[in-house]
């Protein structure tokens, strides 16, 4: 029964309805989704393997880049196996504490992307603007402790999220209108004061990428500075071409992700199937998007995925 309750007051499970307004064509809408995750499933795996193998490539921009690509992987995989049972298999059903784990993966990881992006404008901003100084100031001791860093602030700063919602009685609703379980949409079948958990959910989204935007914009500011002071145009050509890749990620990350985050918040008047899809763009596009660009913008990662394909040719 979906009323069913243990003896903590919490439910047994919850009813994910997957994309509400579309169920007629929910089976369908199945099939790009599990292409984009298999693009990202492969991508990601395939910069991984190059970044171990190639001991060239373990500089600070490949081992943030590699630190991305395991990001990545644990945000597409926390969610798009059940989206895709909802959509093909109608398995709508999700246990209570599985729930509180989906919310925990996604939002820690998502502080994480969000954190590494920070780490790779500055690494941008360190590689153009002290060019000569880049490998002295960006030592891999500095990388793993920034790396660390950010998994630790994604961790600590999220973990309250679910603490807080375990220790709160619930609604005999236990329906949530979307495809996987997000710290908002499980929060409004709450039945008691919610304001606590809504500003420490408002607190950590705006100190924590409040923070990293502001990182990134004055980063690229003095970037664009710096390159603009170059003499050369072939060299401020370079320059711009070697930031293209990553300003393409931060737009394809931030985006949807401040678009979801207002509109559950704010933006009443959306469609939900709108906000719906939006969110399952949030958390599939990017880490789809990563690896073809970053494969497709950075020679050494293009070079070698370019050779392994030809010594497989007979």
């Amino acid at each position: 029964m979906v009323g069913s309750r243990n003896n903590t007051s919490h439910p047994l499970f919850f009813i994910l309805l997957g994309i509400p307004g579309l169920e007629n064509y929910q089976f369908w809408i199945a099939f790009p989704f599990c292409v984009m995750y298999i693009v990202a499933l492969v991508g990601n795996v395939t910069i991984l393997h190059i970044i171990r193998i190639d001991h060239t490539l373990h500089e600070p921009m490949y081992l943030f880049l590699a630190l991305l690509a395991i990001t990545d992987l644990v945000l597409s995989s926390s969610t798009q196996p059940k989206m895709l049972a909802i959509l093909w298999f109608h398995n709508h059903k999700i246990e209570y504490h599985s729930c509180l784990i989906q919310v925990f993966f996604i939002h820690a990881f998502s502080s994480v992307e969000s954190g590494v992006l920070m780490a790779m404008a500055l690494d941008r901003y360190v590689a153009i603007c002290f060019p000569l100084r880049h490998s002295s100031i960006l030592t891999t001791s500095v990388v793993i402790k920034l790396g660390v860093a950010v998994m630790i602030r994604g961790l600590l700063w999220v973990s309250p999220f679910c603490f807080m919602i375990s220790r709160m009685p619930f609604s005999p609703n236990k329906v949530i209108p979307q495809s996987y379980c997000e710290h908002m949409a499980v929060l409004k079948l709450v039945c008691a004061d919610t304001r606590v958990n809504r500003g420490y959910g408002l607190f950590v989204a705006f100190s924590v990428v409040g923070f990293d935007i502001i990182v990134i914009s004055v980063s690229y500011v003095m970037i664009l500075r710096a390159v603009l002071r170059l003499p050369s145009g072939e060299a401020r050509l370079k320059a711009f071409g070697t930031c293209a890749s990553h300003v393409c990620v931060i737009l394809a990350f931030y985006i949807p992700a401040l678009f979801t985050f207002l509109t559950h918040r704010f933006g009443h008047h959306v469609p939900r199937v709108v906000h719906i899809m939006f969110a399952n763009v949030y958390l599939l596009v990017p880490p789809m998007l990563n690896p073809i660009i970053y494969g497709v913008r950075t020679k050494q990662i293009r070079d070698r995925v370019t050779r392994g394909i030809c010594r497989k040719d007979p």
